[in-house]
């Protein structure tokens, strides 16, 4: 087995439901997602899954929207559930990971700057080497305090700036799976 595992986080039905979700950037993040998961399975890196709780909202346990977003395919080693932005804060994760022997992360998922970017910096702080695969992270347009929208790519190439050479690695599919 390999000392690699591929976090998958919050890539959940539960966004479909929300005010800001957005079609346009999804096929492609799928695609490249998939890819990202098939290969880590090729090569015996184990896969865990992450999803993001929050009640009364379209996060919510009983909402029936805590599933994995169609139409990925995921067969995870392990599943975690959270409550903060970190997928290690409260979920056991860092634990799984530790007894694992994973010593090297590949960060994915759902938003790119929020709960993918906050897990990658809590990973590289606590120790592991981190490969955050932005095109393989989906996210959406925000508007800032002063009214100006930022769209989902500059929100993307702004993520991979900030975290690049401090907490990880950018990096593609290929470049992740190639170690």
């Amino acid at each position: 087995m390999s000392d690699t595992a591929l976090l998958v986080i919050d890539v959940q039905e539960s966004f479909r439901h929300t005010p800001y979700w957005s079609d346009a950037d999804v096929p492609p993040f799928i695609e490249r997602l998939q890819a990202l998961i098939d290969g880590a399975r090729s090569r015996n890196i184990r896969i865990a899954q992450v999803f993001h709780l929050r009640e009364n909202s379209p996060f919510a346990p009983d909402s029936g929207f805590v599933t994995t977003l169609s139409p990925l395919v995921i067969q995870p080693d392990a599943v975690f559930r959270k409550r903060k932005h970190s997928a290690l804060v409260g979920t056991g994760l860092d634990v799984w990971l530790t007894q694992q022997g994973i010593r090297r992360l590949i960060v994915s998922g759902i938003r790119t700057e929020q709960c993918c970017e906050t897990t990658a910096r809590h990973a590289a702080d606590q120790g592991w080497t981190v490969d955050y695969v932005t095109e393989a992270t989906l996210t959406f347009a925000m508007t800032d305090a002063g009214g100006r929208v930022h769209s989902a790519e500059e929100i993307k190439a702004h993520t991979a700036m900030v975290l690049a050479g401090r907490f990880a690695r950018i990096a593609t599919v290929e470049q992740a799976l190639a170690g």
